[in-house]
């Protein structure tokens, strides 16, 4: 999966105009739309023209490979549903922006074509149609964000306090515990679908997940506080020239702060050792590893 990891981040590096700008902001809108569209549609003929059915799609109707990712579960009510759609794009719009369009829009691909492979092979081997819905996407991208933002807190139920990492952990339990107790009792095809939602998550932050593990509280303090001094003592060096001096140099395109002043360089606290990037490359470089 890293090498997989490797080889989105690569792609995208050398096709930076790949991937849907503000794509969680689109399928937002798009969700809250279908809602109210099947609010005033009480015969449902709407809504069931958006699900995931294979038969049909072997019949021409191939929007329904993409529509189910637009379908809200109708519990919750419509303030629930709002709620959880802001909390979503907050999550999809900073992964954006850490990663990248095109490589946010790989994750999220990667996602959809796992459901629909698992859902084309469960009707062809089995004559099964799983339903198909959003909410494993959208939690597999939590994990993501979890594993980035691990000691980032949120307002659980608007009031209580609680980081990120232990609500990914709580999540994960109330999604894969029901699952696995009902494939115990033999309905085996509902632990699928979990599975394969995090799937695209392990490709994308499986490293991340170990290294967090890894991690101990003291450990990312000093972490932070060495990268800190990494970029306020880096010594000022010759340039290209011999004469000007740089004191930041991007590890991918090799320019300095002396000779692009303009450019903002950052350190990458993925990468194994220091290694500085400039702005455009901050978010779309190959981890270094050794």
């Amino acid at each position: 999966m890293n090498r997989l990891r490797k080889q989105v981040e690569k792609f995208c590096y050398r096709h930076p105009r790949f991937g849907i700008p503000k794509l969680m902001l689109w399928l937002s809108i798009a969700t809250a739309a279908v809602y109210i569209i099947s609010l005033m549609d009480r015969s449902g003929t709407f809504l069931s023209l958006l699900l995931f059915d294979p038969s049909r799609i072997f019949r021409g109707e191939v929007w329904r490979l993409f529509s189910w990712v637009v379908i809200a579960l109708p519990s919750g009510g419509a303030i629930w549903l709002f709620i959880s759609l802001y909390f979503y794009y907050f999550i999809g719009s900073t992964l954006e922006s850490i990663w990248g369009p095109g490589r946010f829009t790989m994750f999220y691909l990667l996602g959809v074509a796992m459901h629909l492979v698992l859902g084309m092979a469960v009707y062809l081997i089995f004559g099964n149609t799983l339903f198909l819905y959003p909410y494993y996407l959208n939690m597999s991208m939590f994990f993501a964000f979890a594993v980035l933002f691990p000691e980032q807190r949120v307002l659980l139920f608007f009031f209580i306090p609680i980081k990120v990492k232990w609500l990914a952990v709580a999540d994960a339990v109330l999604i894969f515990f029901p699952a696995i107790r009902q494939a115990v009792q033999g309905n085996w095809l509902v632990l699928l679908l979990p599975v394969v939602s995090v799937l695209s998550f392990f490709v994308f932050c499986g490293s991340d997940l170990i290294a967090l593990l890894r991690r101990t509280r003291a450990g990312q303090v000093s972490n932070v506080i060495s990268f800190r001094k990494a970029s306020r003592s880096v010594r000022p060096r010759p340039g290209n020239s011999g004469h000007a001096e740089y004191r930041h140099k991007c590890s991918v395109c090799g320019r300095t702060d002396t000779e692009h002043p303009e450019l903002e360089f950052r350190y990458c606290s993925l990468c194994t050792g220091y290694h500085c990037f400039c702005s455009e490359h901050i978010n779309s470089h190959v981890h270094f590893t050794e």
